[in-house]
């Protein structure tokens, strides 16, 4: 069907197949569909997810507050084949009702704590252990506003551009129009930012800077959707800067391997539970 053939019907209704590769990925009801306990590993944190952009947020950050010394921040962390929608169980849905990756509960608290949405984990992790958020209360907001922005832009990266760019089943030219127009706005936005600072909100390395890493600093290096040269990635120069810089943190690479379920095994971790699990890979080249 050509994409001026459509007219909206009076009424949608669902049907099962609307092509593309995450097509049986959700349904419009929320809810469990099944039966399924999560397992649950030894450490005080027990992490739901898969190795896209805000699973790998939440691994980086977990790495990063391992690495500068929280031990506290000891996690399990489970992958969840959304292919195979098993962020429809029951014991997924028990921590996250909107059934997306990542969930995270702590079991370090009285009663086991529930956090979902990736924004809401980093921030109560940076908060738990009071690390990489500005400790100057004043400088706060500004961190929170780039947090903030990274959650309400992605869905634009993603859901928009790289929906229509990658996966949807037939090219439509307005869309990946509408949706490439906002992105290099955005990605113009960062590169402004970025050449009066070196990180998103000035000298200091935040949760700022985890959170919008794997969806702007990816989508530069070429690893999401493949479309850095569509996108004339290297033209952000200071945007590109950053990104690279991030991925020299040996914390970063780690939390980029965990959960990961694509591409050459020796740069994946399907499953983490200790440092143990890192001997013998290595992180993915520039």
């Amino acid at each position: 069907m050509a994409e001026s053939d459509y007219t909206p019907p009076n009424v949608w209704k669902w049907e099962t197949d609307h092509g593309g590769p995450f097509a049986n990925t959700n349904k419009p009801t929320a809810g469990a569909q099944f039966e399924k306990e999560l397992p649950v590993g030894d450490h005080p944190l027990q992490l739901y997810s898969r190795g896209t952009p805000n699973g790998i947020k939440v691994t980086i950050m977990l790495e990063e507050l391992l690495a500068a010394g929280h031990s506290g921040a000891e996690y399990d962390a489970w992958s969840i084949d959304i292919g195979s929608q098993e962020q429809f169980g029951s014991g997924f849905v028990e921590i996250n009702p909107n059934s997306k990756i990542p969930a995270l509960l702590d079991y370090s608290t009285e009663k086991p704590t529930r956090v979902f949405e990736s924004g809401a984990i980093l921030l109560y992790l940076a908060e738990k252990h009071q690390a990489f958020m500005p400790a100057d209360p004043s400088t706060r907001p500004e961190m929170l506003s780039w947090l903030m922005w990274q959650m309400g832009s992605a869905p634009y990266l993603g859901g928009g551009f790289g929906h229509f760019y990658s996966y949807a089943p037939i090219k439509i030219q307005y869309a990946i129009d509408r949706f490439t127009m906002e992105v290099k706005r955005q990605l113009d936005l960062l590169d402004q930012r970025l050449d009066e600072n070196e990180f998103i909100c000035g000298d200091e390395y935040t949760i700022a800077d985890i959170a919008i890493w794997p969806w702007y600093g990816g989508t530069v290096l070429g690893w999401q959707y493949r479309a850095k040269d569509f996108l004339d990635g290297p033209s952000y120069k200071n945007v590109t800067r950053w990104a690279e810089q991030l991925y020299k943190r040996p914390s970063v690479q780690r939390g980029r391997m965990v959960n990961r379920a694509r591409g050459d095994a020796k740069y994946s971790v399907p499953e983490r539970h200790s440092m143990a699990d890192f001997e013998g890979k290595m992180p993915e080249p520039l």
